[in-house]
This record gives C-alpha cells, sequence and structure tokens, in this order.
C-alpha cells in the first residue's frame, strides 16, 4: 500500500509530510505490534510490546496524528509489558479504518 490515495481530504497534514507520517507509523508497528483486533467496526484496537520510550513515541504520534487527523480519536492504555492503542473513527471514516488495519497488519507481518 505505498499509494497514499486512500488518505482522506480532511487530513491537513501537508501532502509532503504524509510519506513520512506514514513510514513512522509502519516502523512502530513493524516493531512492536503483537495483536491487532476490531472488536467494532469503528473501533481497531491495537497491542504493541511495551519498552523503553514506546509509550512516549506512541503518545507523540498520536498528538501529531490528532493534530492534522481530527475525525480520529485516540485511546492510550499502557500496561507492563504492553502498550494498547484503540483508534476509533466516526461511520463517515470507517473505510480510512479499514485501510490502516490492512496497513498495521501489512507492517506487523514484516517486523
Amino acid at each position: 500500500m505505498n499509494d497514499l490515495a486512500w488518505v482522506p481530504q480532511s487530513c491537513t497534514l501537508p501532502t509532503e509530510e504524509r510519506p513520512l507520517r506514514v513510514a513512522e507509523w509502519d516502523a512502530l508497528f513493524s516493531e512492536r505490534l503483537r495483536s491487532l483486533s476490531r472488536p467494532e467496526p469503528l473501533r481497531l484496537r491495537l497491542d504493541l510490546a511495551g519498552g523503553p520510550g514506546v509509550e512516549e513515541r506512541v503518545r507523540d504520534l498520536v498528538e501529531r496524528e490528532s493534530g492534522c487527523c481530527s475525525f480520529f480519536a485516540f485511546t492510550i492504555t499502557p500496561g507492563e509489558d504492553l502498550v494498547q492503542l484503540v483508534i476509533a473513527v466516526d461511520q463517515p471514516h470507517a473505510g480510512m479504518l479499514d485501510a490502516i488495519a490492512a496497513r498495521t497488519a501489512a507492517a506487523g507481518e514484516q517486523g
């Protein structure tokens, strides 16, 4: 999924910065993804392996992503050895969550 056509028009991140942000998410998922589930159609749950700096890395990415894509709702739950990230969207952005789930699964398989 190298094509960024799936990024919605409502994203305010400058076009030239989008590949860099996607690469940051891909790197996080390929290094840390332990499991992925879809408890509800509009929610994606990612369990990431914890470790030094992981929670801060996730919080930084979430904060920056929230700044350009306000339709995302992120919930971070740190644990002893795991950082859980839940990404939720509204119905008009369900396709966006599908694309993220597919991209996340692919990145996790590469890790």
